[in-house]
């Protein structure tokens, strides 16, 4: 029997009111919601099914099939506790077909254990998984019958809601359900203007809530299983509209502040480039070109500039420094970690100091009377080019006229921090320009939704001389040839990378960690010198050795994945990454540029695990295809989502309830077009869009 949606009061509340309201919600219970961001009936509203299970029918246990969800009744017929690493319950099941089913429990209590008698009756429901002795659910829901009660089965697909900590399922959804019951009318609900979703075939807003939390029987199971239910579209619709209005409405308020303009003659820039021993490629020329007219006007450049490893960001970034020093103004260039802003600074004195520009270091290692000297220099002026880590984003660094604010690999930082470093140069009356700068492809999707905010450049186009990386994927037990391999590279002065998904032993993975991994290198390869780099190693025992490695007195360099974004290393040509199955495609695509950057031919090893996913399988047949980072983001995102490609997951932004940029991709122009439309005839409904969806995580955005 189908549930019955209570009629909406005559007079509902308003979204806003507070869910004290609701029966259950005392302090405690309140405490626990608020501090999961739910404060409002709407919130919960908006509260909306990660996935839905579906307990309308019952499955023999012989009919399981692995990775498929499925509810099943049987009754116990063992019960075993061990300790292997960890407490452990598992519960035999067997049903009238005769299939037997087991049960593991990791997490459970006495009583629990109790109810498991032998002959007790059971009706579970999980997602069965190969055991070792066949199939097997690890922490079922389950229900203990009577041993001849007749237990009806749901008539609707049960939502799962992203957990509330302290908050059990069964309570939420009674919450969620309350919520609902107070939904207003749909004139009343409706934010956008009568008309303008027309054509698009969508349900309206209350119509679309109500069907996503309380599937009707008749509802079509696969399309809400996809995302692609109209209920579910109509959502997605308004969630992406209120993203993009966010970061446009972010985008316009900065750049209604004032920023220094840095017009002028080029004069530095011409000796930069006429001074550097290889000519601009195409892309670079023409993403400087695009840079130095944005920083020609008076408001604030926000630009991104994408391109693979290799592909010559940093020089456009000081080819950009140099327009600022030209007119007496200061640069900060900040990178997640020392070895990379280290090689930044590096290059920055080459290719500057000649010119009689004024670079500064500025990370967590320089300290005492050094220190003291950088920060007055930054405070007077006197540096005119300030490279650093987080470290320049502390209270304790001031410029004197800072114009330019550009962060290497900007993910990687905390948007506090982003925020603070664009706080150096804001004085009241202007703020600096912001570049920032990845060497992670972004997807076209993905620019056009997340980057919103930002003016984006790529630099498709790699140096010449740059040799392909030639990659295969080779299963694990042929790791004996590859050792074979190594000391041949090794004898002709070659220097190899060996990747490590972890560093020590795990239960959960079946990975081999870096550490053991380099102790057998180093029997199996005596006349090879091995260094070992992981994350949990010290900064500075990191920093050396990759110094040592770098200046040839390491052959073969073991590491985990804190190399991905590391140092230049011309002379190592051959990289192996173990467990590669693991990987996503743009962490293996990171990780395959630390190679190829010299002349010789390079390779890149793909050393897995079989049996290998349909996914892992997708991934590695990419990478043995090709080394174009744009079309392996386009790929990665088709397989995994937008994942860590963004820096807006500290804000809240990247973690859409509804929305999926790569399924939804097609809806991107219309949302943009409404955006548009929006802004110019309905601002005051763009912000109540904005307010709906994303709240108090607006004030992040412009990071």
């Amino acid at each position: 029997m189908a549930r019955k949606a209570a009629a909406t009061p005559a007079l509902a509340p308003s979204g806003e009111a507070s869910l004290s309201m609701l029966a259950g919600v005392g302090p405690a219970v309140a405490a626990k919601l608020a501090a999961r961001g739910l404060l409002t009936l709407q919130d919960l509203w908006l509260h909306l099914p990660l996935r839905y299970e579906d307990r309308t029918a019952l499955t023999r246990i012989q009919d399981l099939r692995n990775g498929v969800p499925a509810q099943v009744e049987g009754r116990v017929v063992a019960v075993e506790r061990g300790m292997r690493f960890r407490p452990m319950l598992k519960v035999a099941v067997e049903d009238e077909g005769q299939g037997t089913l087991v049960l593991r429990f990791f997490h459970f209590r006495q009583q629990q254990v109790a109810q498991f008698a032998k002959g007790t009756r059971l009706r579970c429901f999980g997602t069965p998984k190969a055991g070792q002795f066949g199939l097997e659910i690890v922490h079922p829901s389950y229900q203990i019958l009577g041993q001849h009660e007749e237990a009806a089965l749901g008539d609707s697909l049960d939502p799962v809601y992203p957990a509330v900590e302290g908050i059990g399922p069964a309570t939420l959804r009674k919450l969620i359900g309350q919520t609902l019951d107070r939904l207003p009318d749909e004139a009343t609900l409706e934010l956008l203007p009568a008309g303008w979703l027309d054509g698009l075939a969508l349900p309206s807003l209350r119509s679309a809530l109500l069907t996503v939390h309380r599937p009707p029987p008749d509802a079509d199971l696969s399309a809400l299983a996809a995302g692609r239910h109209p209920a579910q579209r109509r959502l997605a619709i308004e969630e992406l509209l209120a993203h993009h209005l966010s970061l446009r409405r972010q985008r316009m308020a900065l750049q209604a502040h004032h920023a220094p303009s840095l017009r002028g003659n080029g004069a530095l820039v011409e000796q930069l480039r006429s001074s550097l021993p290889f000519a601009l490629t195409g892309a670079q020329q023409r993403v400087f070109e695009q840079i130095r007219k944005d920083l020609a006007k008076a408001h604030p450049m926000l630009r991104l500039v994408q391109g693979d490893v290799g592909s010559g960001k940093t020089v456009v970034a000081a080819l950009a420094a140099m327009l600022a020093v030209e007119r007496g103004k200061q640069v900060a260039l900040a990178a997640p970690t020392e070895l990379l802003a280290e090689q930044h600074l590096n290059n920055l004195r080459g290719w500057l100091e000649p010119l009689g520009v004024r670079t500064a270091w500025l990370a967590g290692k320089v300290t005492g009377k050094a220190r003291a000297k950088v920060l007055a220099d930054v405070a007077s002026g006197e540096a005119q080019v300030v490279v650093g880590t987080h470290a320049l984003m502390q209270e304790a660094v001031v410029f004197a006229d800072l114009a330019l604010a550009i962060v290497d690999e900007q993910h990687r930082f905390g948007v506090h921090q982003r925020l603070a470093l664009r706080d150096k140069g804001a004085d009241g009356r202007s703020v600096p320009h912001q570049l920032v700068m990845t060497a992670t492809p972004i997807p076209r999707t993905l620019a056009m939704s997340e980057y919103a905010d930002l003016d984006v450049s790529a630099i498709d186009e790699l140096p010449p001389g740059r040799t392909p990386v030639q990659t295969v994927a080779l299963n694990n037990d042929r790791r004996p040839e590859l050792i074979e391999r190594i000391a041949l590279a090794c004898q002709e002065g070659r220097q190899v990378y060996w990747v490590c998904t972890l560093i020590e032993e795990s239960e959960e993975l079946d990975a081999t960690p870096a550490q053991a991994t380099f102790e057998s290198l180093q029997a199996l390869l005596p006349g090879v010198r091995v260094g070992l780099v992981h994350g949990r190693m010290k900064a500075a025992e990191k920093l050396a050795t990759m110094v040592a490695f770098k200046a040839g007195q390491i052959d073969l360099l073991v590491a985990t994945t804190v190399i991905e974004v590391g140092v230049d290393v011309p002379n190592a040509s051959l990289m192996i990454i173990e467990n590669a199955e693991r990987l996503g495609l743009a962490q293996l695509h990171q990780l395959r540029g630390r190679v190829g950057r010299g002349s010789a031919v390079s390779r890149c090893v793909l050393l897995y695990q079989a049996p290998l996913s349909q996914m892992a399988r997708e991934r590695l047949e990419t990478m043995r295809q090709t080394n174009d980072g744009f079309l392996i983001a386009e790929k990665d995102l088709e397989l995994r989502g937008p994942g860590e490609l963004l820096g807006t997951r500290q804000t809240g932004l990247a973690a859409f309830r509804m929305a999926d940029l790569a399924r939804d991709a097609d809806m991107l122009p219309g949302v943009h077009a409404l955006a548009e439309r929006l802004l110019a005839e309905q601002p005051v409904v763009a912000d109540r869009v904005v307010q709906r969806w994303i709240g108090s995580a607006v004030r992040f955005a412009s990071a």
